[in-house]
């Protein structure tokens, strides 16, 4: 026999615990959400840091050509900028003649960006009287690639 219950007791049906609300979020979810903005700002600055470096090292190059007034004297700048950059991968690039400075410039290149005319151009352009401003033209976007990916 089942005892009734005290008249006094009020009993409800079972129901369930409130739908926990999505904001304001738990503490470790702020945690979170910092760490994310923090990363998103590095990544941005150090983004903009690099566009602005490659930017100023386009504008080395570009400014040091057009400060040569002749043909003769863009090729010597651009062979020493492309010296100058050498330096950074090989300490004694500097000091390369003739084919082993040909050769240094085109190590580890895809393509082999100065063989040929373009080569001897920078090796001897500098030196010689006259000198033709479109073999120049050719060889600066040569030299301006080179310089770039050295630089970098």
């Amino acid at each position: 026999m089942i005892a009734a219950a005290p008249p006094d007791l009020v009993l409800r049906d079972i129901h369930a615990a409130p739908v926990t609300p999505w904001w304001p979020p738990a503490p470790g979810w702020w945690l979170v959400f910092a760490l994310v903005v923090a990363a998103c700002a590095i990544a941005l600055a150090m983004a903009h840091r690099r566009r602005a470096r490659r930017r100023a090292i386009e504008r080395v190059f570009d400014d040091a050509i057009a400060a040569a007034r002749t043909p003769a004297a863009q090729v010597a700048a651009m062979s020493e900028l492309l010296r100058r950059a050498a330096r950074r991968r090989d300490r004694a690039a500097d000091r390369y003649e003739g084919d082993h400075w040909r050769a240094h410039l085109d190590a580890g290149a895809k393509q082999a960006l100065f063989d040929g005319d373009a080569g001897a151009l920078l090796l001897e352009g500098a030196f010689r009287r006259d000198v033709d401003a479109d073999a120049v033209t050719a060889l600066r976007t040569r030299a301006r690639q080179r310089y770039l990916e050295w630089m970098r």
